[in-house]
């Protein structure tokens, strides 16, 4: 499964459209985000994507999870959103 990861500084344009050209080519994507700015950005985002994939008869649905990821060298827990289709 291709994974997205979302700082707080991504624009949420940006991300939508990756996620729709993922989804488009592999029909699941797993959005990560560390922090609250970021959890916010990836959020937008995934609004913006249904937006995108709806007219092409895709209905995006995402599962809220926690997830630990390492950055540099320290666990850190973050949001995942595991992202499919309906």
């Amino acid at each position: 499964m291709e994974i997205l990861r979302v700082s707080a500084n991504s624009a949420p344009n940006s991300v939508a459209g990756a996620i729709a050209s993922v989804m488009r080519e592999f029909g699941q994507v797993e959005i990560q985000a560390v922090g609250a700015g970021a959890t916010n950005q990836a959020v937008k985002a995934i609004a913006i994507a249904r937006g995108y994939l709806a007219p092409i008869g895709i209905e995006l649905v995402c599962i809220p999870a926690f997830a630990t990821v390492v950055i540099n060298d320290q666990e850190r827990t973050a949001m995942k959103f595991l992202c499919m289709e309906r």
